[in-house]
């Protein structure tokens, strides 16, 4: 009879509309993972808590035909972390161990091209709660003159936590508070970073001296334990103090051996001391143990600024700082300032003229500069003036001034830079003054103002520089939009006016400026030239890859177009077919000149002429292709995920159906479909089942439909859909197919719960109860579970099977309950009947109850059934009359007995109208489990004779 039922519905005819079945997506955010609470807030935000360290799971379900798309972005929460920077493409978002600059909001964005897109956030708080810091600060006031000092001791705790923690301060085991002790005063100070309660002890009195701690608390959110912080306040609580051995500035030379100590002078606890350097770690080599740093063979770049710091948690932290100088002396440089009041850019006699020198030296106030004229030291006179720190120039440069310009006054001039003293090698630089010293010029060499290479060749950019003395060139770019150098510099200086690239690049292309300094020459107005560099590269090709299809005997035109690429030109064009050289398409006239694409015709789409096509363009620098795959192949089956309760059970055979639904993308594209080939096979298995299903016409839009029957319980199944038209197979469609249990109201069809599926029939834990149901099988199990106690394996004897559990082990205690409640029923009729498996089987086995829940006024349990005791290593079946007055739900409590033997398991629920069978199962003919001697149960087949239909659906 069940089986004819099945048939009928089979075959009743389902109608739709062409384009009805194609939906926009929609969306909904669910968790998993490790969450401790997800609420609403006050503006109905969605909210979800999760400890730091933690893995964070959220899904995001969608529905919509096409099958939509899901895209998972974030914006920042309290902190900023960059996954707002990337986007996860998949349903579920998984992030391990997360951090507190996780949390934030974060969208699921679904898509499938029909309507706007669905969009849903959720916010993700993280709960964290660090080690709380405690600091001590004392203050000593005077008060009525000289009479007595009053002295004030604030403990400060500090301590980061999401939530905000609660604070309590203990004086050895006492808990303070502001009402038992006149000289305690607890506040919370204002701007302050972090979460801070002061403890003031006021006027302080012999017996505040002793131990206080601060205690933190987030009151276990999320299991987060309590965190606290001991200190020992005594009459000699002091800050840390510090001396330096060595003065503040420390000059030395370079290859010196640098040892500083740092000496406490006070502190009570013993302060911590600790060495660190500015900017930077550390020298390589340097050593500090305690309060002394050695630094061994000191170099300039040691030079920098080292403190030491002393912490004891009392009062500020104290500090010394050396500002080390490791003498050295670098970058001797030169100008040549013509007459600047008569803004004469040229050296001309009767006129002034400065030449200044300058040397990048540590330190630098401590440079002493000589001026030689023609190897004899200058001497100075009212015509010859040495002056220092130009406000013009670099600060301690030396200018020689040479007032109303002779003839006489030509030679060379030599600046020498020296540390007095000091065995570092003195500096030195020529200057030559003569009728022949001239400003500099600056151009481009002929044939070099613009310079063409190839991308990934080395290129030199030339500028020649006359004019004596000849200065350096500085090189940059003209382009706004690309102000760095190839380097990764703004500015680059070559001695010989070229500037060297290798290996270029196509975003090198562009003007490029080279300037004469204005040092080692003339203190003039730069001088400036332009060098044009252009970058050829090969080309850039659209379509890369296109799928092209058409119906048999219809033409097919083919387009291969140039984005870019330079020369931005078509050298040549190039097709193929299956690697095979064709010949060239005829050339249109009117593209002749400058064409930037490449097209070829295929009069009509055949099984010979379908294939790969390939289009090679090339520009004299290299080529790019454009693929195209040319077939009358159909597209691939749409499977539709939005199927009303797609699943069916049978609750005699242990199997159940599914109803396979799907359109066909495009399917006017192609040649009709003719029929599917269907292809079913278990997961974990090789052997699949497959079946021709023959179709009419097949309409964009248009629902199909296939019932898959006989399936087990709870296994999965892949199933493959490949269309067929006159051209052949098209393109395959793969889904994977879970058990889904059912749940909706009782009626006079099969309501069994079988609990293999995650979402348990809608059965939920009820939140007064003492512990929880367990949902398992014999693969989840745990493998150290107590022996003789609880059933191996579930009512249907395989291991994937599921079933709800009691675990009465430790911390479970005599009388500890557990409840699993079903979903709300409403009655429709005077009498129903429950029935279910249970097994019973331990030494310590307490009770198994079945409760009704009214909700006709108020909810009422009432006991409908209990058992209990030790009922042996058998699964037993309990047929439960009941009636309900109004609105319903059952309830299954388990009682812990007084041992940990004592699990209780229940299988296969069903509730269904009506009376309970007269007849009780026979006692002796329950269900022996496996290695009890009873045989098990061969595996139906999956497919029926007459099980599986098509509904081939119309208008």
């Amino acid at each position: 009879m069940e089986v004819t039922c099945l048939l009928l519905l089979a075959l009743i005819p389902f109608h739709c509309r062409g384009q009805g079945v194609y939906a926009p997506a929609q969306a909904q955010i669910v968790h998993a993972g490790q969450a401790c609470v997800v609420k609403e807030d006050n503006i109905s935000e969605r909210v979800y808590t999760i400890r730091e360290g933690d893995t964070l799971m959220l899904q995001c379900l969608v529905t919509g035909h096409p099958r939509p798309q899901v895209r998972w972005t974030k914006t920042a929460g309290s902190a900023s972390d960059k996954f707002q920077e990337t986007s996860v493409f998949n349903e579920t978002l998984r992030i391990e161990r997360i951090a507190r600059t996780q949390g934030g909001r974060y969208y699921c964005k679904a898509e499938n091209g029909v309507g706007v897109p669905a969009i849903k956030s959720i916010r993700v708080d993280v709960q964290y709660l660090d080690e709380p810091m405690l600091t001590v600060h004392q203050t000593v006031s005077d008060v009525r003159g000289n009479f007595y000092q009053e002295k004030t001791v604030f403990l400060r705790c500090t301590v980061n936590s999401n939530p905000p923690a609660r604070f309590i301060w203990k004086r050895g085991s006492d808990t303070l508070s502001h009402s038992q002790d006149n000289g305690v005063d607890i506040y919370e100070p204002l701007y302050t970073q972090g979460e801070t309660k002061v403890l003031k002890l006021k006027n302080l009195r012999p017996q505040d001296y002793a131990s206080y701690t601060c205690q933190v608390s987030v009151r276990n959110v999320c299991g987060i334990p309590d965190k606290a912080i001991t200190f020992r306040l005594t009459n000699t609580t002091a800050p840390p103090a510090l001396k330096l051995s060595v003065n503040e500035t420390l000059v030395v030379n370079p290859g010196e051996n640098v040892t500083v100590q740092c000496l406490l002078t006070g502190g009570d606890p013993l302060p911590q001391l600790q060495w660190s350097h500015g900017p930077g770690p550390l020298p390589l080599g340097a050593l500090a143990q305690g309060g002394t740093l050695s630094i061994p063979s000191v170099q300039a770049r040691d030079s920098g600024y080292y403190n030491c710091t002393a912490t004891n948690n009392v009062g500020n932290p104290a500090k010394k700082t050396v500002n080390l100088l490791v003498r050295s002396m670098k970058n001797a440089t030169f100008q040549i300032t013509p007459d600047v009041i008569k803004e004469s850019e040229n050296i001309q006699l009767g006129q002034d003229l400065k030449l200044s020198c300058h040397v990048d030296a540590v330190p630098q106030e401590k440079v002493t500069y000589q001026w030689f004229k023609n190897g004899k030291p200058a001497r100075m006179s009212k015509r010859l003036l040495v002056t220092r720190n130009d406000p013009e120039l670099p600060a301690v440069t030396s200018s020689l001034e040479l007032i109303d310009l002779h003839f006489s006054d030509y030679g060379t001039y030599l600046c020498m830079a020296s540390f007095p003293g000091a065995p570092v090698p003195d500096l030195s630089v020529e200057v030559n003054i003569s009728s022949e010293t001239v400003p500099p010029t600056i151009s481009v060499p002929k044939g070099r103002a613009v310079v063409t290479v190839r991308e990934g060749s080395p290129a030199e950019l030339q500028c020649e520089v006359r004019g004596k003395p000849r200065p350096p060139v500085l090189w940059s770019r003209v382009d706004k939009e690309a102000a760095l150098l190839p380097s990764g510099l703004p500015l680059e200086e070559t001695p010989d006016g070229k500037l060297r690239l290798e290996r270029v690049s196509r975003d090198m292309s562009g003007t490029y400026r080279c300037q004469t300094a204005r040092y080692n020459g003339f203190n003039v107005r730069p001088r400036e030239a332009q060098v044009q560099l252009n970058v050829q590269f090969p080309p850039e090709v659209e379509p890369s890859s296109q799928d092209v299809r058409q119906a048999l005997g219809r033409p097919v035109l083919l387009r291969c177009s140039l984005l870019r690429g330079s020369p931005q030109r078509i050298a040549s064009a190039v097709w193929r077919f299956k690697g095979q050289l064709l010949p060239p398409p005829p050339v249109v006239p009117a593209a002749a000149e400058a064409p930037d694409h490449a097209e070829l015709r295929l009069d009509a789409v055949t099984r010979d002429s379908s294939g790969s096509y390939e289009c090679s363009i090339s520009n004299d620098v290299g080529s790019a292709v454009c693929l195209f795959q040319v077939s009358a192949k159909a597209y691939s089956p749409e499977f539709y995920f939005d199927t009303p309760n797609p699943t069916r059970s049978h609750k005699l055979s242990k199997n159940y159906s599914y109803v396979l639904q799907w359109t066909q993308r495009e399917p006017d594209a192609v040649d009709p479909v003719l029929n599917y080939r269907l292809s079913v096979r278990q997961l974990n298995q090789h052997n699949a089942v497959v079946k021709a299903i023959p179709v009419r016409r097949v309409e964009k839009g248009q629902l199909l439909e296939y019932i898959l029957t006989d399936l087990r319980v709870p296994h999965s199944y892949e199933v493959r859909l490949t269309p067929y038209t006159t051209f052949g197979a098209g393109d395959m469609a793969s889904r994977i197919i879970h058990y889904t249990e059912p749940i909706n109201s009782p009626n006079l069809s099969d309501n069994t719960c079988h609990f293999e599926d995650e979402k348990i029939c809608g059965y939920t834990q009820d939140l007064t109860d003492n512990f929880d149901w367990t949902r398992q099988n014999a693969l989840t199990q745990n493998p150290k579970r107590s022996p003789n106690t609880g059933p191996p394996t579930d009512i249907s004897g395989t291991p994937e099977g599921y079933y709800m559990f009691i675990e009465t082990s430790r911390p479970r205690e005599l009388g500890d309950r557990a409840r699993l409640v079903s979903p709300l029923y409403n009655a429709s009729a005077k009498f129903y009947c429950v029935s279910f498996f249970y097994h019973m089987y331990g030494k310590h086995i307490g009770s198994l109850n079945l409760l009704v829940r009214s909700r006709n006024k108020g909810a009422l349990d009432t006991h409908a059934w209990s058992l209990s005791g030790n009922k042996g290593n058998v699964w037993q079946q309990a047929h439960v009359p009941i009636s309900p007055s109004g609105p319903f739900q059952i309830i299954f409590e388990g009682v812990r007995g007084s041992g940990y033997l004592g699990d209780i398991a229940i299988d296969d629920v069903t509730l269904k109208k009506g009376e309970c069978p007269r007849k009780q199962m026979d006692p002796n003919k329950v269900v022996v489990m496996p290695g009890s001697g009873a045989p098990c149960q061969s595996s139906p087949q999956l497919w029926g004779p007459m099980a599986i239909f098509l509904l081939a659906l119309q208008r």
